[in-house]
């Protein structure tokens, strides 16, 4: 018996618009990397980028539950004495919301080499227009 491994060719991808003031940021970028993956495909294969193209609307909506609107802080550091940054949620939803989703789906994503592709595809917009309106009538 042969395993069946699709054809590069043969990969379609979809678009999927995704609204971040309908549900919680959690759920929102679960399902966003669901879809990045391929995982809702018949033909899913774990080593093949299969996954479609996800656009996120109203960013700057985003709703997260308890007090994490407060107290929740992205934490970074360059590598360098002094690197190290610290941004509130707040002040992260004023200045750039598309990043918090970003940075929920590139948390959800497998760390391996597909992962930078897949996010390569994830498209998040902060306002309530699509600039992606053409590739989802051209379906």
């Amino acid at each position: 018996m042969k395993t069946h491994q699709p054809k590069v060719s043969k990969i379609k991808r979809d678009w999927h618009l995704m609204d971040a003031a309908s549900e919680p940021l959690g759920r929102l970028a679960s399902r966003s990397a669901y879809l990045l993956i391929g995982k809702n495909k018949k033909d899913y294969t774990p080593n093949y980028d299969m996954g479609d193209f996800v656009v996120v609307v109203n960013a700057r909506k985003v709703k997260v539950t308890g007090k994490k609107a407060s107290q929740k802080v992205y934490r970074s550091h360059s590598g360098y004495p002094g690197g190290f940054k610290e941004v509130t949620f707040k002040r992260l939803s004023e200045k750039k919301p598309e990043d918090i989703i970003k940075k929920a789906v590139f948390g959800m994503l497998p760390d391996n080499r597909l992962k930078k592709f897949r996010l390569k595809r994830l498209m998040v917009v902060a306002g309530s227009d699509n600039p992606f309106q053409n590739k989802f009538e051209g379906k």
